[in-house]
């Protein structure tokens, strides 16, 4: 739908995704790719889940955290990853600005959630190592639910601010999304009006919570550290850092990626490299999370084995 709106503008409610600008061939391969590691995070993630409801020995804090961590990933990625195959597969590259705000709301949303359950699977991690005797008595049920709820809702309240605001603005031609989902900026350079106001809130809103919860799993780990270090055992030391060592590598490969797309100077400016690094959040990490967490756990890869000789005796 296109509407005339003043002298020599025209404004639209329809944007076109410009997503990778390749050869066809080049297109069904990566269609291919990106279906094949979407399904595999999926298979991962709803594993997870599964283990940690129905194995017993999994209904621990850290694990419940887990499967709310692997929820909020399948969502993450659903968000974006469908339209991405839809674009790849039928170069339908066509999209309304509601459903394109609606993806945008809970891209952020999720994403938001995400760093969340970061800050308390650390949380988590923190007192295990460093008080580890009043473990069951810190940890409850009533606060494992709070620490596990808190994400939704952070995430959930972040979101509607630029949102609601963007649902304001005017969006006029050139219609193109240069990117390949409803990014803010990208959305911005397509409004009519005046969006420097919104942008410093947006960079207010990121930077508070992607620096404050990195910030936060830094304190974490800077207590973690000092306590395995006070360990006499080599062998405790490593016991202790095992149990950290995946979180950590999640923490480090999804705060980088997001750091560099929306803290850096100039994030406003896009390039081919943040298409890439786009991608690498959106649909490599959360196929590699599962991966991480799982062959550094041992009683997740017990639950594993055990999961699969029922099957097979079944």
């Amino acid at each position: 739908m296109i509407l005339a709106s003043g002298v020599n503008q025209t404004v639209t409610t329809i944007f076109i995704i410009v997503g990778f600008e390749t050869i066809r061939n080049m297109e069904i391969f990566l269609f291919s790719l990106f279906l094949s590691m979407y399904l595999l995070t999926l298979a991962a993630h709803f594993l997870i889940m599964t283990l940690v409801l129905l194995d017993g020995h999994l209904h621990k804090p850290m694990y419940l955290l887990l499967a709310n961590f692997s929820l909020v990933e399948v969502l993450y990625t659903t968000v974006t990853v469908p339209k991405i195959l839809d674009v790849l597969l039928t170069r339908n590259k066509e999209i309304s600005s509601s459903t394109c705000l609606v993806q945008f709301y809970f891209f952020f949303a999720f994403g938001a959630a995400e760093n969340c359950f970061l800050v308390v699977m650390g949380y988590d991690r923190y007192v295990a190592i460093c008080r580890p005797l009043y473990y069951t008595t810190l940890m409850t049920r009533r606060l494992t639910t709070g620490l596990a709820c808190g994400p939704w809702v952070v995430g959930f309240i972040t979101a509607a601010c630029p949102a609601l605001w963007i649902s304001t603005l005017t969006f006029c031609f050139p219609n193109y999304i240069d990117h390949f989902f409803c990014d803010y900026s990208p959305l911005l350079k397509l409004s009519c009006e005046d969006t420097s106001r919104g942008e410093f809130t947006f960079s207010v809103i990121s930077w508070s919570l992607t620096l404050g919860c990195f910030f936060l799993i830094l304190i974490s780990y800077a207590f973690i550290i000092s306590s395995v270090l006070k360990i006499p055992s080599v062998e405790g030391q490593n016991k202790a850092f095992n149990t950290c060592a995946s979180h950590l590598t999640v923490v480090l490969i999804f705060n980088g990626t997001i750091i560099f797309m929306y803290i850096r100077p100039n994030s406003h400016v896009r390039f081919t490299l943040d298409k890439v690094v786009s991608i690498f959040y959106c649909v490599v990490t959360p196929v590699m999370n599962p991966m991480i967490y799982c062959l550094r756990n041992k009683e997740v890869k017990e639950a594993v084995k055990k999961t699969l000789r029922r099957l097979v005796i079944t």
